[in-house]
């Protein structure tokens, strides 16, 4: 899994639709990521008592302060979209194909798609998609993490072992050990990741 950073993107309409919906949200995904109330309103720019209305829904939450937020947080501003189209019986179980909230790393050459309905339970799974040359460089955090190459060839170092993984290729390992993965084979490879606890 990539570490993580956020690709600007733009959005034009004065107020999101689903309050509601986007407060939850950022609650959880602050919690996620172990933020504080204080800290993610410094770095957007606003006060603790507004943001903690914004997570409440209290609060109306234009778009200008989303995108702040979003930043903060390291998600493009459409990761807090998907839920309004949800019929309520699926939401926090299931995620249609073409429904699932998404992280673009520009730089790296890696897009990021979460597979799992949300991120307060104990885990976390995505599907990356690597492309041809790209490379995450040597990370760590805490937890655990599994993973199965679905397509395409994935390079992989845990704690300076390498392996070279193909399609159907499975594998595991403590996040705390220093880890990287890369692609030098010669198409997109595709790996489906389970992360505990959430990473987001």
């Amino acid at each position: 899994m990539p570490p993580r950073q956020v690709k600007k993107q733009s959005w034009t309409n004065d107020e999101p639709s689903d309050d509601d919906a986007i407060g939850g949200q950022i609650r959880e995904l602050r919690k996620v990521k172990g933020l504080t109330l204080q800290e993610v309103a410094d770095a957007a720019g606003i006060s603790v008592g507004y943001l903690s209305q914004i997570e409440r829904n209290q609060s109306k939450l234009p778009i200008g302060v989303l995108k702040k937020i979003s930043t903060t947080l390291g998600v493009q501003i459409n990761w807090f979209f998907h839920a309004s189209e949800l019929p309520p019986d699926e939401k926090d179980i299931v995620v249609r194909g073409n429904n699932r909230r998404k992280l673009t790393f520009t730089e790296l050459g890696i897009q990021e798609e979460l597979l799992s309905p949300n991120l307060s339970g104990p885990l976390e799974m995505l599907m990356s998609t690597i492309d041809v040359g790209a490379d995450s460089g040597d990370y760590s955090h805490e937890g655990v993490e599994a993973g199965l190459v679905i397509s395409g060839t994935l390079d992989l170092w845990v704690s300076g072992q390498f392996f070279r993984l193909n399609a159907g290729d499975s594998f595991s390992f403590k996040s705390t050990e220093v880890h990287r993965c890369a692609n030098s084979g010669d198409e997109p490879a595709k790996v489906v990741w389970v992360i505990t606890p959430p990473q987001y």
